[in-house]
């Protein structure tokens, strides 16, 4: 094309110095020709510059499918699994259905919004994205909201919705706040995949181990505002290697067992014994709160946290640690240093165990944790049974289980074992057997009540008599005194209660009341107390204390069996000054006596309580062809002693709960 052009700039030079005619004739016919080549040249240049474009276009075409993926693949999480709901149509409508009514869900909420005079979150309002992932973000955004009621609806909702993808789970475990959390896991049956998990932990230094590093928090913690034996027995445990603490077998303490076979057991398992050793010592510790502190600077959250993971096959170390995070929960100064530790997720797992004392446990810490929903703070030793979680249901009254010397928050509550074959065992299905009929029966018959279940310090009397600093034992008036404060924070006595106790833990409770009744403070409480059941409790005292001093000890074994005795003064006392004002206050009572011996080792058989003894003097006495360990226990839902308590319980708080 350039050349054409300079041959009709030359053709055009020579034209203009001939004569006029010749310059007109050579212009016209060179302007044809140029029109021609022009034409030619911006014709055949388009065309192929169409051609250029139609290629190019093909060549950089986007798939927007992948721009999507691309999308997905921003979040921090992302599990990319092949979706067969294109391929099957049954699923492709249900997705499609899905997508509607999230849709709706959409229109529905940017309707509240104006009718409630509030503006939807500008992000949301304009955000290209699915209406499914917008559902995800409102939840989200409202659970932060400074409206508390509009925070609990949106943790319940996004706890009920089941069908977030993994990714989208992934992303609000790394959005939710720390009440948040707490709130999800106290949810019945939450997914576990809105929780963080725990924390990488930093490998430990050479040749140390978890149980160094237990003995090393034990010697960071001071060792003031803790009982004196807790102090001697953490110092020998301190100073003492492994095998010399297996020598100590006069002097070893053990919390609810004897000392004897637990020091002999040091040997077989050294390391998983001395950590359990220790860590019933951050138990007690952990019970000041001035320790707690100390605890959480000097990385105890994270040692804890190590060990849990380490021993995650023996539940009786995972329940120490579980207790003592329960235990610092009660500082809500550190609530956001057990968060970040990795416990949320822990607790939250551990509270749906099938196991009751392994949920409780958890359940007492989470209720700790949860400052929302939660007023009531649980010391060591209160156990929640019911509810475990949030729900919509009102609680309306109290039922509070107290045990025996030689029982437990748990055991002693436990459906009557069955003497049956392995065999017959391993046929009948384990949901016919419940390890506490409180929690399995009695809450799915009266929902609207708190049940809780006490554990006291008897775990004091099952110390060998070793330690130099404290000959004697704790007394029931002491007990008394230190229950009474923790059932107060608890929130015990706002509502109406029934109290069920059994063997000594009677005698407990009707000394609780008296001194309440001395109490300005507790006057709610004995103004609360609706009804009381007695099962076996030794009103008038047990001809066991007239026994040999090792049986005695066996069954017995505090201070308290000098006022055991049959008709001893101090029981006499204890007893008139409750009949009066059971009397006065009107209390129903409900007593149960056992009419079977009891087997004490191999060759011993012993009727503990008597039923003179069991006979408190007002309301009903029932006997029970049953010994005095099962006497508490229903062989089954159906049984006349479950039916019997159950009523006692429904009649005592007819005015105030519906069923």
């Amino acid at each position: 094309m350039s050349g054409a052009a300079l041959r009709l700039i030359r053709c055009r030079r020579l034209s203009t110095a001939g004569p006029p005619g010749v310059r007109k004739v050579l212009q016209w016919k060179h302007l044809r020709k140029v029109a021609k080549v022009t034409g030619a040249v911006v014709s055949g240049g388009c065309l192929f510059i169409t051609y250029e474009v139609v290629a190019l276009n093909k060549a950089v075409t986007i798939d927007t499918s992948a721009i999507l993926q691309e999308k997905y693949k921003s979040y921090i999480y992302l599990k990319a699994t092949p979706s067969d709901e294109k391929e099957n149509l049954t699923a492709g409508l249900t997705h499609k259905a899905r997508r509607e009514l999230h849709k709706a869900a959409r229109r529905f909420l940017e309707i509240s919004s104006r009718v409630m005079l509030q503006s939807l979150d500008e992000h949301f309002s304009h955000v290209d994205a699915d209406p499914h992932e917008v559902a995800l973000w409102v939840l989200l955004r409202r659970t932060m909201s400074a409206n508390k009621a509009i925070r609990l609806q949106a943790v319940q909702e996004l706890a009920g919705n089941h069908h977030w993808h993994d990714y989208q789970y992934q992303t609000a475990a790394q959005v939710i706040d720390q009440q948040t959390a707490v709130g999800l896991a106290r949810t019945p049956q939450v997914d576990l995949r809105f929780f963080l998990r725990s924390p990488a932990l930093p490998d430990l230094e050479d040749g140390s181990s978890a149980e160094d590093g237990l003995r090393q928090l034990l010697a960071s913690l001071p060792q003031s505002e803790v009982d004196k034996c807790v102090q001697y027995f953490t110092s020998l445990a301190l100073r003492e290697s492994t095998q010399s603490l297996a020598a100590q077998r006069g002097g070893l303490w053990c919390f609810g067992g004897n000392g004897l076979p637990y020091a002999q057991s040091l040997t077989s398992v050294p390391s998983e014994k001395v950590e359990s050793f220790c860590l019933q010592a951050l138990v007690q510790h952990s019970k000041v709160q001035s320790h707690c502190d100390h605890i959480v600077a000097n990385g105890g959250l994270q040692l804890l946290q190590r060990v849990y993971q380490l021993r995650g096959d023996s539940l009786k170390i995972q329940r120490n640690i579980v207790r003592i995070i329960g235990n610092l929960a009660l500082n809500e100064s550190v609530h956001q240093a057990i968060s970040q530790s990795g416990w949320v997720s822990a607790l939250a797992e551990m509270v749906q165990s099938p196991h009751v004392m392994q949920a409780s446990h958890a359940a007492r810490a989470l209720a700790n944790l949860d400052r929302e929903t939660v007023k009531e703070k649980y010391q060591d030793g209160v156990y929640i049974l019911h509810p475990q979680t949030r729900g919509n249901q009102p609680i309306k009254a109290d039922v509070l289980f107290i045990h025996g010397i030689l029982g437990a928050a748990f055991k002693t509550w436990r459906q009557k074992d069955r003497d049956v074959s392995e065999e017959e065992k391993e046929a009948e299905s384990r949901e016919d057997y419940t390890e506490c009929w409180p929690k399995s029966w009695l809450a799915a018959d009266c929902p609207n009540l708190r049940v809780l279940s006490v554990e006291y310090d008897s775990h004091l009397s099952d110390w060998m008599a070793k330690c130099p600093a404290e000959k004697q034992r704790k007394s029931l008036a002491y007990r008394s005194r230190e229950l009474l404060k923790k059932l107060k924070l608890a929130g015990v006595g706002e509502r109406p209660v029934v109290w069920v106790a059994h063997s000594m833990g009677g005698l407990l409770v009707k000394k609780m009341l008296l001194d309440a009744a001395e109490d300005p403070d507790m006057h709610e409480l004995l103004k609360n107390t609706k009804g009381i059941m007695f099962y076996s409790v030794p009103h008038h005292g047990t001809f066991m204390a007239e026994y040999s001093v090792s049986v005695r000890y066996l069954l017995f074994p505090s201070v308290e069996v000098r006022e055991l005795c049959k008709d001893s003064p101090a029981l006499c006392n204890l007893n008139e000054n409750f009949l009066n004002m059971a009397k006065e206050k009107e209390f129903k009572v409900l007593s149960f006596a056992e009419t079977l011996p009891t087997t004490i080792g191999p060759m011993i058989k012993i009727l503990v309580v008597p039923t003179q003894s069991a006979n408190l003097g007002i309301g009903e006495l029932i006997e029970v062809d049953t010994d005095h360990l099962n006497i508490c226990k229903p062989e089954k839902k159906d049984s006349f002693l479950y039916k019997r308590s159950l009523q006692f319980i429904l009649e005592a708080l007819q005015s105030y709960i519906s069923h």
